[in-house]
């Protein structure tokens, strides 16, 4: 169902509409772990280092995904505001022929290049053939990556959070079973977790598309719309190139200190491996969570309903901090049993490694939380500059700090210690560019 975010307290309407939002990302989650899960439990410790060292990678991929989900979502999102509905679907079709065409371009550098880039971060040599192959069928599953996101942020963008949901929760338990199936029953090893993957994805990916093309089908209006707009084309960019390059660049930060942790040995490897999944299961979480601040913000600018951003803001921090708080004390206090229900008789030192990154990084989830949901605002209001500027000030303070600190005597531990520091100094920035922005500080909150 579509749904008007330009109406009604802000409190509330983000409440209804980051609720679904919240139920799709454990079912994302479920999805994103249950490889390491089952690789770890079912294959070994190695496997699951091998998945986590291909993992790195994949975030490239789903980077370039990511933006074009978000450029999809802001633009659609101010002309649903706008009831502007034949240029929505001129947007829509803009986003899928230029996902389409970048979606080409990183299948054959992956394929090309993928076992280059295992190379290029020092994979230990017992890891490079299941890291290569999981990587491979990655990569031919890449066009399923990529219409799911642009379907889920078009439904996003007419207020729909709930459909996407639907659809993740039925594949991520499919994913489950299958990941199961393939490695305990078919004996498949880490191809059978890579293969199960690759076939939900391309069902839940057929199914969002179909379900996307029936709700524009019943948008009202004459039906008059262009596949191909160049200056829809450039708005899309004007969001999703700032996006695609601030995932990438993390991404591609992640693996520089994912070169750097592995020269610690195989046993570091697999405890960083089960603890950035957790981790990245919060981050994503809030991620997502803001993304739906970034709707809320283009409907209401699209809408001339510009006093509504900063409730939205105070309304966006109180649903993200009440996640951070039992999260936190979850994984300062149970990180050890969580990180061995990743690894099949672990050793102490991997057990020891995921529990002390967990300890060092959770508390720091409402500052990075903040942030978040800032940036989501700034993102919806296409102000993609100061966007860029909080966010690679957090990724350059990171990997700087993670390679110096590494070769002192905190080892291991004084890579982790490097994210706080990342993520602090980004929040005071990303909270100076909103709250000193003019058009945010106009008028009262409406209800």
């Amino acid at each position: 169902m579509n749904r008007d975010l330009t109406v009604g307290k802000p409190e509330r309407v983000l409440w209804r509409f980051c609720l679904p939002l919240f139920g799709s990302i454990i079912f994302q989650q479920l999805y994103n772990i249950a490889d390491s899960l089952v690789a770890g439990k079912f294959i070994g410790e190695n496997a699951l280092a091998a998945v986590g060292n291909s993992y790195e990678i994949t975030l490239i991929f789903i980077a370039f995904a990511f933006g074009c989900n978000m450029g999809c979502s802001v633009v659609v999102s101010s002309f649903f505001g706008a009831k502007d509905h034949a240029r929505l679907k001129t947007a829509v079709s803009t986003a899928m022929i230029s996902s389409a065409a970048i979606c080409a371009v990183l299948m054959a550098a992956g394929l090309i290049f993928g076992r280059g880039l295992l190379a290029l971060i020092r994979t230990p040599a017992q890891l490079m053939a299941d890291s290569a192959l999981y990587l491979k069928i990655y990569v031919w599953g890449l066009p399923f990556v990529f219409f799911y996101n642009i379907s889920t942020g078009i439904f996003s963008a007419m207020g729909d959070s709930r459909t996407p949901f639907f659809f993740l929760a039925a594949s991520s338990i499919a994913n489950i079973a299958m990941d199961v199936l393939f490695v305990t029953v078919l004996h498949m090893q880490v191809a059978g977790v890579a293969w199960a993957t690759f076939l939900c994805q391309g069902v839940s990916c057929a199914l969002a598309l179909a379900a996307v093309f029936l709700r524009l089908r019943k948008l009202p209006g004459d039906g008059k719309f262009s596949y191909f707009n160049v200056s829809i084309f450039r708005r899309l960019m004007r969001i999703a190139i700032p996006s695609m390059l601030q995932q990438s660049f993390i991404s591609v930060g992640n693996i520089v200190i994912q070169s750097a942790i592995n020269g610690f040995g195989e046993a570091v490897v697999a405890g960083y491996a089960a603890g950035v999944k957790l981790n990245n299961l919060v981050i994503t979480s809030f991620t997502t969570l803001c993304n739906g601040i970034s709707n809320y913000t283009a409907q209401n600018l699209g809408a001339g309903k510009t006093e509504r951003i900063r409730g939205g803001f105070y309304a966006g921090v109180k649903i993200v901090w009440m996640l951070s708080l039992p999260l936190t004390l979850l994984y300062c206090f149970a990180g050890a049993p969580l990180i061995r229900f990743f690894i099949n008789e672990p050793t102490a030192t991997a057990v020891d490694t995921g529990v002390t990154f967990l300890r060092i990084l959770s508390p720091f989830y409402f500052v990075i939380s903040a942030k978040l949901v800032s940036d989501g605002i700034l993102r919806g209001a296409g102000m993609m500059k100061r966007f860029m500027i909080a966010t690679f000030t957090d990724l350059i303070l990171r990997v700087a700090l993670a390679l110096i600190l590494s070769k002192t005597s905190l080892g291991a531990t004084g890579i982790w210690c490097a994210w706080p520091v990342g993520w602090c100094t980004a929040t005071v920035l990303s909270l100076w560019f909103f709250f000193f922005e003019k058009k945010f500080r106009r008028g009262r909150t409406a209800g």
